[in-house]
């Protein structure tokens, strides 16, 4: 996993360091004044853990995730 900082530069999110490759899947979390996010050691362990599953491609999509909760009713 890669993390990097940037900015918002006419409606484009402009990173700062190294140049990713083009077309790289990023996630954006924005910081805002109200709202933080702490974790424990062992929060962020899974955490880690889930973001490798999810990149070795084991996961279900959301699709399957609502035909199975419909299917719950």
């Amino acid at each position: 996993m890669r993390v990097a900082t940037g900015k918002v530069m006419g409606g484009k999110i402009v990173l700062e360091g190294e140049p990713w490759e083009e077309g790289t899947m990023v996630t954006v979390l924005a910081p805002d004044d109200e709202a933080t996010v702490e974790l424990s050691p062992e929060e962020e362990e899974e955490l880690l853990e889930a973001i490798a599953e999810a990149d070795a491609g084991d996961f279900i999509s959301g699709e399957q995730v609502l035909r199975e909760l419909r299917g719950r009713r």
